[in-house]
């Protein structure tokens, strides 16, 4: 079943219906202070209706898409600097480890200081964590290319150039795909930490106002929000990854 085209999609729906089922049980019981799964539809039906779900989506939406690609952006060239040559790696490196020991969620009170509340400091920290996880990712790719392939295309006569667009740059692709999907899931982590602390909108924002007044079913909505949203761009890169790493054999 795995093997044919919806088997995978199908398996994915089934497991999702049953969590929803056993959510649904356990809070039948009252074994846990949490909304059920009717509760968290009807919450979400209000907030959609009233436009509140949709705003705060796209606000989400737009600060992580702009720090996330800003990073990616900047990651991949500096990761193939690091990499190809040994004295930006020993330039950059030690800023790169340095920020790398410094959970960006840190770095939100300064940003927020240094650049007011507006859309800056939140772009920033998010680009800053997606930053840090594709770059390390692109130079490991960069330094674990085999050997024996730049040897090889050098007897061929390739130049440096050539050898970097023929040999390097596709054999670190997996690398890089890897370090972009590390980088959305921090992205997503860190833009609802900077809204918890400061924004006027947001699923982030939202979560924060609804705890105030308790409310379970409205926190629940931005939380399967978040989680649909980040798995919606994940499954897009890996769509991007399927694409440019065709030719790699995987299981």
């Amino acid at each position: 079943m795995l093997s044919r085209p919806f088997g995978m999609l199908a398996i994915n729906i089934v497991a999702v219906v049953v969590g929803i089922l056993l959510w649904g049980l356990v809070t039948s019981f009252g074994v846990v202070g949490l909304p059920t799964p009717l509760a968290v539809a009807k919450q979400a039906v209000i907030q959609a209706e009233n436009g509140l779900l949709w705003s705060d989506a796209l606000a989400s939406l737009g600060r992580v898409f702009t720090g996330f690609a800003l990073g990616i952006l900047v990651a991949i060239p500096v990761g193939f600097l690091m990499g190809w040559y040994k004295i930006a790696r020993a330039i950059i490196e030690p800023y790169v480890q340095f920020f790398r020991t410094i959970p960006p969620l840190a770095i939100i009170p300064l940003a927020i200081v240094t650049m007011g509340i507006d859309e800056m400091p939140k772009i920033f920290v998010i680009f800053l964590a997606s930053f840090l996880s594709s770059v390390v990712a692109t130079y490991q790719g960069v330094i674990s290319v085999d050997r024996t392939m730049i040897n090889a295309a050098r007897v061929l006569g390739a130049n440096d150039f050539t050898i970097f667009r023929r040999v390097i740059v596709p054999a670190s692709l997996p690398y890089i795909m890897v370090g972009v999907r590390i980088g959305l899931g921090s992205s997503w982590s860190t833009v609802v930490a900077a809204e918890l602390i400061a924004a006027q909108s947001g699923l982030g924002f939202r979560m924060q106002q609804a705890q105030l007044y308790y409310d379970l079913a409205t926190i629940f909505v931005s939380l399967i929000s978040i989680g649909i949203l980040g798995l919606i761009m994940d499954r897009i890169v890996m769509a991007i990854d399927g694409v440019l790493t065709a030719w790699q054999e995987k299981l």
